[in-house]
């Protein structure tokens, strides 16, 4: 059109938006010994999120899969290992039950990191994808060799 300004090339670039098919999932090891456990389990949410990408969508699965090993060793401060109580609910009327941390560690250790990376991803669809890219292991041993983790420190 006639008097219509001249508009910069470098300035109608549109945002780059990967595509499926070219976001790459890598594959992470974490040792959780000594480690505490809110820090740890934010750092891993953010792998699983994807944030640590330079091309991070908010609305694209972008994150890697954890593995993390030796989950009994993992550490709380203060005196949460005394204090600290999961609740869950059975369904039915009354149903409220509650496990210590003490309890939990003996039985089921794997399970405290994966309650807390849990609550720090989204409660969507997505967000529950994401989470199934976290395997949580008791011991030093895990069953993924072939696909060559990289060590990750966090």
């Amino acid at each position: 059109m006639p008097g219509s300004p001249k508009v910069d090339p470098e300035l109608t670039t549109r945002t780059y938006s990967p595509k499926g098919a070219e976001i790459e999932n890598r594959w992470y090891l974490v040792d959780a010994e000594g480690k505490t456990l809110g820090r740890l389990a934010t750092r891993i949410a953010h792998y699983l999120r994807g944030k640590h990408k330079p091309a991070y969508t908010p609305h694209h699965d972008m994150g890697d899969h954890i593995v993390v090993i030796n989950a009994e060793k993992i550490r709380v401060t203060g005196n949460k290992a005394e204090q600290k109580v999961y609740y869950r609910h059975t369904g039915y009327p009354g149903g409220i039950r509650t496990t210590s941390f003490a309890q939990m560690m003996e039985k089921h250790p794997e399970r405290i990191l994966r309650t807390a990376v849990r609550g720090m991803l989204p409660r969507t669809p997505l967000g529950r994808r994401m989470f199934k890219k976290l395997r949580v292991y008791v011991g030093g041993e895990h069953g993924h060799g072939a696909q060559q983790p990289e060590v990750l420190d966090l």
